[in-house]
């Protein structure tokens, strides 16, 4: 008499069920991974203006004369990964724009990144507001310069 060897179909039928339970706990999971990774690469990407619009400001002391690309060392801004729109504020030296990063329903997380120059600062402060800073698929309170 031979012996059978194998999985039984119910064996299978449970594997296959927990299999499909992890699945539906960890793509939710990749996607908030996924897009709080854009967030960070959208402010690493704006670390550049951020850099040239202080500059300008400390040379000038003025900030609506670093709002403006390709003037006084701001640079254009340029196709990049994590940033599908970019504008400069004239007046205000702000970035708004939109990021690769997406909310839950897939839209693009809208960003401002702007400036707040104080009268005698040796410092210019910024404050990230939009979407962007939304706390499950976004940047974190406190990070990229969240409010």
């Amino acid at each position: 008499m031979q012996t059978q060897k194998g999985f039984t179909l119910i064996e299978l039928m449970i594997v296959v069920a927990i299999i499909g339970i992890l699945a539906a706990i960890a793509i939710p999971q990749y996607g908030d991974y996924t897009s709080r990774t854009r967030a960070a690469g959208t402010v690493a990407e704006l670390a550049a203006y951020k850099l040239a619009i202080g500059v300008c400001y400390q040379a000038t002391g003025d900030i609506t004369k670093c709002g403006t690309a390709g003037t006084n060392g701001v640079p254009t801004p340029l196709p990049s990964t994590n940033v599908i729109t970019l504008a400069l504020n004239a007046a205000t030296g702000a970035l708004t724009g939109t990021s690769t990063a997406t909310t839950s329903g897939g839209a693009a997380m809208a960003f401002s990144f702007a400036p707040n120059p104080t009268a005698g600062a040796s410092t210019l402060p910024w404050l990230m507001t939009g979407t962007i800073c939304d706390n499950s698929r976004g940047l974190k309170p406190g990070g990229g310069l969240c409010a």
